[in-house]
């Protein structure tokens, strides 16, 4: 059963459950348009085309288009410029909604991280790298710097690249004491993250 809520959010809803209490449902997330194309949100309810890329909000994006990509998961739209639902499996959502489920489903301890970063740079063990791309091995276990962006190449990424190729507990052939240090580090940053 659906009912107006007379406090709280003036669109909230009231639903009722099972055992006869009635409780708030949570603000429905697709209330404003998104461009299905570069995944900006609209900030009003009345718009009908995309500030940015002029394509009419709900509209296919175009074939060749870059399709957006989540800042907090690194995740790429699919073909329809949507994203799977980590709540509710089979629903589809745009980019901002996206994003907001990151809220209840984090990728790992955001907060933590952020406390160890000083500037653009982190440091792992003894040597500094770049925060965004330590996040993205992070996030993704994937050693790339993104898309337009070069790849520092040093002993965290030499040592993210040896994780991700063979694990933490590999015995590679000519392998140096940096290196292993560097692994190490990195192995225990990661734990440390995903620890949340």
């Amino acid at each position: 059963m659906v009912g107006q809520s007379s406090i709280g959010h003036p669109r909230a809803v009231l639903l009722k459950r099972r055992d006869g209490a009635t409780t708030e449902a949570p603000p429905a997330l697709d209330r404003l348009p998104v461009c299905l194309q570069c995944g900006l949100g609209s900030n009003r309810l009345d718009a009908t085309f995309c500030r940015r890329c002029g394509l009419p909000y709900g509209a296919p994006p175009a074939a060749f288009a870059d399709l957006p990509s989540c800042p907090v998961c690194y995740a790429e739209a699919d073909p329809d410029g949507r994203f799977a639902s980590l709540a509710m499996p089979g629903r589809r959502l745009g980019l901002p909604d996206h994003q907001r489920e990151h809220e209840r489903f984090p990728v790992g301890d955001d907060d933590w991280l952020e406390a160890q970063r000083e500037g653009d740079r982190i440091r792992v063990g003894r040597w500094w790298a770049s925060f965004d791309q330590v996040r993205r091995y992070l996030v993704t276990g994937a050693v790339e710097a993104g898309r337009g962006r070069q790849l520092a190449h040093d002993a965290i990424a030499t040592a993210m690249t040896q994780l991700s190729r063979w694990g933490s507990n590999a015995v590679i052939m000519g392998d140096q004491p940096e290196w292993q240090v560097a692994r190490a580090a990195v192995a225990e940053l990661r734990e440390r993250y995903h620890r949340s």
